[in-house]
């Protein structure tokens, strides 16, 4: 038996870094996935083999040296999400390490120790073959590792006893929702192993779905009501994002009147902007005025956001090019650097999208282009039993 997952990357459409002090802010899903492919060998198969398709990139593991490696862990429960012990991540990281491939003591360590644990605590110690392809940049900001470890857990959990899905339907299939709750808790698991205290707002946003608003630790999921698609363009620029959220922390207590103002007119701008698109839409006349006023919004937030002193260059290039065809951006994310998101109006034509694109990347940027608020992780079957 073979399955297949899929899990959407996200974007923050409103309120990054004003979230961190009590602003509102809201996130979706966008239609670029990750997907992972999980199939058991039928015949003498003895290891725990992972892909990285799109970095040609294979790590392979005895099955007796994960069991070596975790002789002391309990019989895995798919059904109860359980937290990587600081004795575990040390067993972890030497299973990644004894691989030698360069990639994996750099960038990919974290995103293999989550994968190990995943697959260990669902499935414990059967060989299988694993395949990881993505749509997904890494490290710009589009939640790439929480569609990892979203789509893993959905494969995963797909060939256990703890969900219930039809094995012979032909398509993509989503899950129920006490069954995504469940997903969503162990990608969470994954989460922290590969951010330490992540917010758990990426793997909500690539389990569920849609949109969710969130504030204060309150995450609330949202349905939107009329199709929007964005540019995403990726920079290529790293950022530290730590550094970001302490900058904008540091000139909060340099300037807290000043600074006050600013969170709460992204609170409002957030509110705003989840009313619009949770609301319905009779005619095209409606979809226009409504995606001018997400228009205005987005221009209103990135000014925000460059007051909070988050820009970079690279992002005010991005910025001027798509200005001269009068489309609005904002930066989405941590900023200095990573990625910025252009609405793209039902009416523009293609052809100016087609200009925006080619002027963007001689730049050097990649462009991608995707719809928003669509489904969560879904997955299909296939092969033998």
């Amino acid at each position: 038996m073979e399955v297949k997952a899929r899990a959407p990357g996200k974007i923050i459409l409103s309120g990054e870094h004003a979230v961190v002090h009590g602003s509102t802010a809201v996130a979706s899903s966008i239609d670029l996935y990750t997907y992972v492919t999980l199939s058991f060998p039928l015949l003498n198969a003895d290891a725990l083999v992972l892909q990285f398709k799109d970095m040609s990139l294979e790590f392979s593991w005895p099955i007796s040296r994960i069991k070596e490696a975790f002789s002391n862990l309990d019989v895995p429960s798919s059904s109860t999400p359980t937290s990587c012990s600081s004795e575990s991540i040390k067993s972890l990281l030497a299973l990644v390490k004894e691989q030698n491939i360069p990639e994996a003591k750099i960038s990919l360590a974290s995103g293999v120790s989550a994968f190990l644990w995943l697959y260990i605590s669902i499935q414990g110690f059967k060989p299988a073959n694993v395949v990881v392809m993505s749509d997904l940049p890494l490290g710009s900001g589009l939640g790439s590792s929480a569609a990892l470890c979203v789509a893993l857990s959905a494969a995963l959990l797909g060939l256990s006893d703890s969900v219930n899905v039809d094995k012979k339907h032909g398509g993509w299939l989503m899950f129920g929702d006490s069954e995504l709750d469940l997903l969503n808790k162990w990608a969470f698991e994954g989460e922290k192993l590969i951010h330490g205290k992540p917010s758990g707002i990426d793997n909500t946003v690539s389990t569920y779905g849609n949109m969710i608003k969130f504030r204060s630790g309150n995450l609330t999921r949202m349905k939107s009501n009329m199709p929007l698609k964005m540019l995403i363009t990726n920079t290529k620029v790293g950022r530290n994002t730590k550094a970001l959220v302490a900058g904008v922390s540091e000139r909060t207590l340099r300037h807290p009147n000043a600074m006050s103002f600013v969170f709460n007119a992204v609170d409002s701008i957030s509110n705003e902007l989840a009313t619009i698109i949770q609301s319905s839409v009779p005619d095209e006349l409606a979809v226009t005025e409504k995606e001018e006023k997400l228009e205005e919004l987005m221009e209103m937030n990135q000014g925000l956001l460059q007051s909070m002193g988050v820009t970079h260059a690279s992002i005010e290039t991005v910025l001027q090019t798509t200005l001269k065809y009068k489309l609005a951006s904002k930066l989405t994310g941590a900023g200095g650097g990573g990625c910025v998101l252009t609405l793209l109006p039902t009416l523009l034509s293609g052809t100016v999208v087609d200009k925006v694109i080619t002027e963007l990347e001689s730049s050097g940027f990649q462009c991608l282009i995707a719809g928003i608020g669509g489904n969560g992780v879904e997955i299909c079957f296939g092969g033998s039993s």
